[in-house]
């Protein structure tokens, strides 16, 4: 591992403790109390003194995040101000979908991109590169608030094919995770084409050609390798950006997962949820990176050997 990992490792933990700040100050900042949107417009002044009182938000703003700080030292999350559990076991009923259909999501773009964007790359210039061009354009540009009622009207009520919403088996998964997906499968179709098309113009492609070794082995044995190495680094990222699209997915299709969660947590002002959950999107986030960065160095011998990410 060169030095250029070693400071990344080294700086996740100070980067998830600035996230961590982030999320108390913003939150606490936010206009509104938790305390009247828990008991009413109708509570008395002393009840609410009573329930702010027990829930610590009325000691200073300081010791407040002093003790949120210890609290995530120690595992501890806190509680839910509305639903009156911990905030890690309401987290732990809710990852597994969001993980589920993030995971579905990224194996369906995947499925799509790869055979599009080398079916492209091979025929550049013709009208499947056009066609496939054309769909990495329209997907980056479809907005999952408008796909998600789409493909509800045409595969739920129009064929009844599918379920609207809800999470009750395998067929539920599939048009969330279309909807997640797609824009994905769109940027990765770009990438993929354009990787595999300038390999295929390296010189190693081309002596293979000049030797007598078939196109297609060329493309299959050598190029689309090594073009795969910038794309698993977008996947890493991407695979994080499907934690944080899947907020609207799941609200869409009634998922029960982090994001919808999270949404619930926001519009009652549930400080130690929204908290939690953000941080664990974070969390997973940053995981998410550095796994990335250590598996492109396996892959790639020039960052492997000190010499640095290409260009």
């Amino acid at each position: 591992m060169n030095g250029s990992l070693l400071r990344r490792v080294a700086w996740t933990p100070v980067t998830a403790l600035a996230v961590a700040s982030a999320v108390f100050l913003l939150l606490h900042l936010v206009p509104g109390d938790p305390v009247a949107m828990m008991l009413g417009e109708g509570a008395e002044a002393a009840e609410a003194e009573q329930l702010r009182a027990e829930l610590g938000l009325d000691r200073p703003l300081a010791e407040q995040y002093l003790r949120y700080l210890a609290g995530l030292l120690r595992g501890d999350l806190g509680s839910s101000l509305h639903f009156r559990r911990p905030v890690a076991a309401l987290l732990g009923e809710t990852v597994p979908a969001t993980l589920e259909l993030a995971c579905a999501a990224m194996v369906a773009a995947i499925a799509v991109a790869l055979p599009l964007g080398v079916f492209a790359a091979s025929r550049r210039g013709r009208a499947a590169d056009r066609l496939a061009r054309g769909f990495a354009l329209v997907g980056v540009s479809l907005p999952s608030f408008w796909l998600g009622p789409l493909l509800i009207l045409a595969f739920s009520i129009g064929l009844g094919w599918l379920p609207v919403s809800g999470r009750a088996g395998p067929a539920s998964l599939v048009l969330p995770a279309m909807t997640l997906g797609l824009g994905l499968a769109a940027l990765l179709t770009r990438m993929v084409r354009t990787a595999v098309a300038e390999e295929l113009g390296r010189p190693y492609v081309v002596t293979a050609l000049a030797r007598g070794l078939s196109r297609r082995a060329a493309l299959w044995r050598h190029a689309l390798p090594n073009a795969l190495i910038p794309v698993v680094t977008v996947l890493g990222l991407q695979f994080g950006g499907l934690l944080t699209g899947a907020i609207l997915t799941e609200t869409i299709f009634a998922w029960p997962g982090l994001g919808r969660l999270l949404i619930q947590a926001i519009r009652l002002r549930d400080y130690p949820l929204v908290q939690g959950a953000v941080l664990l999107i974070a969390g997973i986030y940053l995981l998410v990176n550095l796994a990335t960065d250590l598996l492109y160095a396996r892959l790639d011998p020039r960052v492997r050997l000190g010499g640095g990410q290409p260009a």
